[in-house]
């Protein structure tokens, strides 16, 4: 069902990146500028993140061996610092993620690059490492945003949702590695029900969440694709969810011929893959369009 798949490192069948966006805060003082901070029962539910939630989760990759990436606000690095030094001492990769969790459909491009700037010397400050990757604040992937991404450096984004394995974007201005995600692997369906965002879901059993995750993975494992989950320490990060997660992790380890990996190093794979011969992606080019599509007189069905 994949008609070009990729040769994994080692045999493996599939790939596994396990990925969280590490918000707590940030977005809400967006979307409730007047009164965030005197909202204390949601401001404690989003902070559980990085003070209960993310050492939880450094702890379990700890012991399972894992070093994997967190996508991290730049407003979070400053304000969770302690936090995210932990996640660089532990191996893994940390990734760039907006400011305030902003938009950037809402913002020119002017206003993109320069919170794109401040999150990359944000993220160096604290890792002394510039990212390779950015995942979009609310997937909101701009028109613009390829080509600042091309034009700062990054090896990839993971944004989009059009493949079930990395493929390339292509603009004028170069190309960016593409490691594609979807809603069906986020958490937000799954988990959560927050009347301070207006977001109303049937919050589901652990077990029964757990379930959408594990036949993505075994839909993966069993025709070479690449997992990547776009979770939340708020979200996942509680206790009986990560208890259920932690062994859906577990049973894919057991598989043996797995590759859990850091979302840079996919990237590098897969552009050593491309550079030698061994895959072709599929090239997506941006723009999609040039012109706004409408409907007018002349394109009218009869």
């Amino acid at each position: 069902m994949i008609k070009n798949p990729i040769p994994w490192p080692d045999g493996a069948k599939c790939a596994v990146a396990i990925t969280f966006d590490m918000d707590a805060d940030s977005q809400f003082h967006l979307e409730n500028p007047t009164d965030a901070i005197g909202r204390v029962s949601a401001l404690s539910m989003m902070r559980y993140g990085p003070e209960v939630a993310v050492p939880r989760i450094l702890e379990t990759y700890k012991q399972l061996d894992l070093q994997q990436t967190f996508f991290v606000p730049a407003w979070c690095i400053e304000n969770y610092p302690s936090v995210v030094k932990a996640m660089v001492d532990g191996g893994h990769e940390v990734a760039h993620h907006g400011y305030l969790h902003e938009s950037p459909l809402a913002a020119s491009r002017k206003e993109e690059h320069y919170w794109l700037q401040h999150g990359i010397k944000t993220i160096e400050n604290i890792t002394g490492r510039r990212p390779k990757g950015w995942r979009a604040p609310l997937y909101h992937f701009s028109g613009n945003s390829a080509d600042l991404l091309i034009e700062e450096g990054f090896l990839y984004d993971s944004s989009l949702m059009g493949d079930d394995i990395p493929y390339v974007l292509k603009t004028d201005k170069g190309e960016l590695m593409e490691l594609p995600c979807h809603n069906g692997m986020d958490d937000w369906p799954q988990f959560a029900q927050f009347a301070d965002f207006d977001y109303w879901m049937p919050i589901k059993a652990p077990s029964k969440g757990v379930e959408i995750f594990r036949e993505e993975f075994d839909v993966m494992y069993k025709y070479g694709g690449l997992w990547v989950s776009v979770w939340h320490p708020f979200v996942t990060g509680r206790l009986a969810n990560w208890d259920k997660i932690a062994q859906l992790i577990e049973y894919m380890k057991a598989k043996g011929d797995v590759w859990f990996a850091k979302m840079e190093d996919i990237a590098l794979y897969v552009r050593k893959c491309i550079d030698d011969g061994s895959y072709t992606p599929r090239t997506d080019k941006l723009p999609y369009y040039i012109n706004r599509v409408s409907l007018t007189p002349e394109n009218k069905s009869n």
